[in-house]
């Protein structure tokens, strides 16, 4: 190893220290990038061939062994990588695969959802989203704005409160007992004088959802606007998404919502179907 690339990787060690990491200015934070670059690099070494030891990564990266241990210990703590105790050779971990199958559940959504979602949306004139669970909010991956001429506001990419929204109902209704407890507990804001903060009226709410197989929002998050979501099954069963409609309070209406709610049903359990489930 040339004396360049050792005192790249002492740098590397000595700015990975927080206490010393601010100190460094912009030097510090080249190390950091080449640091996670590294680590990228190990997780593609070790999709190539499977699995290697340390040596061999470390000849990979042209890097020093410690510091090419340093990289495979982060990423067995977080999961994304282990090793085999019999042999010393690591291989990816589970954590890949957890972040590969996320990955890939939105993806095959948003492209299974484009003409469920557009149907609806030039159906009844409102706009239609998708919905996932991201942490403690729901993400808005797909969007098909209405042919309506007011038509509620662009909520693509947003993240929205799950005890707020229609789509939120839904997944809160739909998670983990525990996991839905935990969130409840929590204080909840405020967002309207009709914004539902209670965690008893709440549960009973998703009760409701589930037994009725939509949820339901009127200017909840914001005055003025209404929704009904629907949710979006795996193949096996499991609640991954969820579809809404949403519009303003005077189209969406009492003498209209049950309208809207039934054709939601209908979106989401098609979506359902191109997701696999019922196969």
């Amino acid at each position: 190893m040339t004396r360049a690339q050792k005192q790249s990787d002492r740098q590397e060690e000595t700015t990975e220290n927080p206490r010393t990491a601010g100190r460094q200015g912009g030097r510090g934070t080249a190390s950091a990038v080449q640091s996670v670059d590294r680590a990228v690099s190990v997780l593609e070494i070790l999709a190539r061939h499977g699995e290697a030891g340390v040596t061999e990564i470390a000849d990979e990266l042209d890097v020093h062994k410690s510091t090419a241990f340093r990289l495979l210990g982060v990423l067995e703590n977080r999961g994304l990588v282990a090793q085999a105790k019999d042999r010393g050779k690591y291989y990816l971990g589970a954590g890949v695969l957890r972040l590969a199958g996320a990955a890939a559940v939105r993806l095959d959504i948003s492209q299974e959802g484009v003409p469920v979602c557009r149907e609806v949306a030039d159906e009844l004139g409102e706009t239609v989203n998708i919905a996932v669970l991201d942490d403690d909010a729901a993400v808005n991956i797909m969007q098909a704005r209405g042919t309506a001429s007011v038509t509620a506001q662009n909520w693509l990419g947003r993240r929205t409160p799950l005890h707020a929204t229609s789509s939120g109902k839904v997944l809160l209704a739909h998670m983990p007992p525990t996991l839905r407890e935990g969130l409840l507990a929590r204080s909840l804001p405020r967002f309207t004088e009709r914004t539902v903060t209670g965690a008893t009226m709440l549960r009973a709410e998703l009760e409701a959802v589930v037994e009725q197989g939509y949820g339901l929002t009127v200017e909840e998050l914001e005055l003025g606007l209404a929704a009904v979501a629907a949710p979006v099954r795996a193949h096996d069963g499991k609640v991954i998404a969820a579809i809404s409609v949403s519009g303003p309070v005077y189209r969406l209406n009492a003498d209209r919502l049950p309208e809207v709610a039934k054709r939601t049903v209908a979106a989401g359990a098609e979506l359902s179907r191109r997701m696999g489930y019922g196969f």
